[in-house]
């Protein structure tokens, strides 16, 4: 599937590029990440445009999160029947649903590219607790330029071995998740320690 459509990718470029940033972001399994990569190479080789490659899949993926918002907000019942049929979703749904609560818009940015297979649940998690949807929309965005520009970028980087782009890729994100679950335990210390203290003299 995946070579398909990088094979389709020169043809149709930005439509595909649309369609399938679009796609990831209701949490359907389309290779959104490599495409990007691929559209990056096209880029440095002259065969598509970087406007083009960069609106096409940056719209879709805004398109997509807007539509996971509403989707959780008008059909919250549905949704929750949807994800509780299998395990791995349900499970999924509820790991997106404590995350949000605990990291509001930050949650939404990061969930954008540096925890993106949460992605797509965050987006329904939003609309269903009736997130403020301008908020939502403001982190949304913000995250979706970094990752379309994070992966377009190494695609145009590195054209000559998308293999490389791709597992570099993975390695920063690791490096990346790594570094704020640190600085996130840090804040929590941080934060635990002044309420104690706080607690101590006010006794």
């Amino acid at each position: 599937m995946s070579e398909a459509l990088i094979s389709a990718l020169a043809t149709y470029g930005s439509a595909l590029l649309f369609i399938t940033t679009l796609l990831s972001c209701l949490a359907l399994p389309v290779p959104s990440s490599l495409l990007m990569l691929s559209a990056g190479a096209f880029v440095a080789t002259g065969d598509l445009a970087l406007s083009t490659v960069g609106l096409a899949a940056l719209a879709g993926a805004i398109c997509g999160d807007q539509l996971g918002y509403v989707l959780g907000a008008r059909g919250r019942g549905a949704l929750v029947s949807f994800m509780n049929r299998t395990k791995p979703r349900a499970r999924m749904m509820a790991r997106a649903e404590a995350y949000l609560h605990k990291w509001g818009g930050l949650g939404v940015f990061l969930s954008r590219w540096l925890f993106s297979p949460l992605g797509p649940y965050i987006n329904f998690a939003g609309g269903a607790a009736h997130m403020s949807h301008w908020r939502f929309s403001l982190f949304s965005v913000l995250g979706e330029i970094v990752w379309v520009g994070f992966y377009v970028g190494l695609g145009y980087l590195f054209a000559d071995n998308l293999a490389m782009a791709s597992e570099l890729a993975g390695d920063m994100l690791g490096v990346l998740a790594g570094l704020s679950l640190m600085f996130g335990f840090g804040f929590w210390l941080y934060h635990h320690h002044r309420k104690k203290q706080a607690t101590v003299t006010a006794n």
